[in-house]
């Protein structure tokens, strides 16, 4: 029987990888895909990991899964169809057939964006279309961005890219807004900032990188072009949890209940990365679950077993 199961390739189950063999822990990793089954492997350029300044998102990825290589691990490339406890122990049972026996469960699976579903939406991607303003707002100043979405984080991204664009419209499908109040005002008194409601996407256009976007109007189905540099989709997130949604408690939108020690209500069984409730959704937070998950499991292990 394995001490640690981590499910989720990404930076936090890399992390927990790393920390779960320095401390000599029987360690197996299971994912679906290992080279790009992470949000971090599809960005354009990350320049807020500390030490690392201005890499691809793949490249960093590669750097991680380098550090891990010739480490005393297990690696299995296959979905968890379905996980239980019974007798104090976790069987995680795979499509391959494969049935995997563990002291405890690191969950890593991660998150992904919504998308649009768009025209241009996945060829320009990494290339003006982004999805994580705090990423990739930098790469845009001075220029022009918009931003699609009617919730905090839209209303919040549309706030920061003020601070950076010269110009940034904001898009939402209907009039009102799922924003707190606050940052909405806080939006609606930036004088560089313009907002179109009762408006969706049509196309993203563009040869190279992203040179504009087509809207229509949701009343007179009247079609708009504006053009922009950037366009940030922040139409929300969907967390991997479906295969564990009746085992540990989950939030209305799906992420696992977990504070920063990463323990869940399921004793054993932790929470990393983007998929549990957290602020911040980025590589360095995501490092840093892997890590204290690792720690909580050390503790449990050294109580049950």
């Amino acid at each position: 029987m394995n001490d640690i199961a981590v499910i989720g390739s990404g930076p936090a189950g890399l992390s927990a990888v790393l920390y779960a063999v320095r401390a000599g822990l029987d360690t197996v990793l299971i994912d679906t895909d290992f080279l790009g089954g992470s949000q971090a492997s599809y960005s354009e350029k990350v320049d807020n990991y500390l030490g690392i300044p201005e890499i691809n998102g793949f490249e960093l990825m590669e750097k991680f899964r380098e550090h891990l290589s010739g480490k005393p691990y297990k690696q299995i490339e296959s979905a968890v169809v379905e996980i239980k406890k019974a007798d104090n122990e976790f069987i995680i049972t795979l499509e391959n057939a494969e049935v995997i026996k563990s002291k405890t469960i690191i969950y890593a699976a991660g998150a992904f964006h919504r998308k649009l579903h768009i025209a241009g939406e996945n060829e320009l991607s990494g290339r003006g279309v982004s999805y994580c303003a705090v990423c990739d707002g930098d790469y845009f100043e001075g220029k022009k961005a918009v931003v699609v979405g009617g919730g905090d984080t839209a209303v919040d991204s549309a706030v920061y890219l003020s601070q950076i664009c010269s110009e940034v419209y904001l898009v939402h499908r209907r009039k009102e807004f799922r924003a707190n109040i606050v940052s909405l005002n806080k939006l609606r008194s930036l004088l560089n900032v313009t907002v179109m409601t009762d408006a969706v996407p049509v196309s993203i256009n563009g040869e190279k990188s992203v040179e504009s976007i087509t809207l229509k109007n949701t009343v007179t189905e009247e079609e708009t072009v504006i053009h922009t540099d950037s366009v940030f989709v922040s139409i929300g997130m969907v967390p991997k949890s479906s295969v564990i949604s009746t085992l540990v408690e989950i939030d209305q939108s799906g992420y696992i209940a977990a504070g920063e020690d990463g323990v869940t209500s399921l004793p054993g069984f932790f929470a990393a990365g983007d998929v549990r409730t957290k602020p911040l959704r980025q590589v360095v937070t995501a490092v840093s679950d892997g890590a204290v998950c690792v720690s909580s499991a050390l503790d449990y292990i050294s109580k049950n077993f």
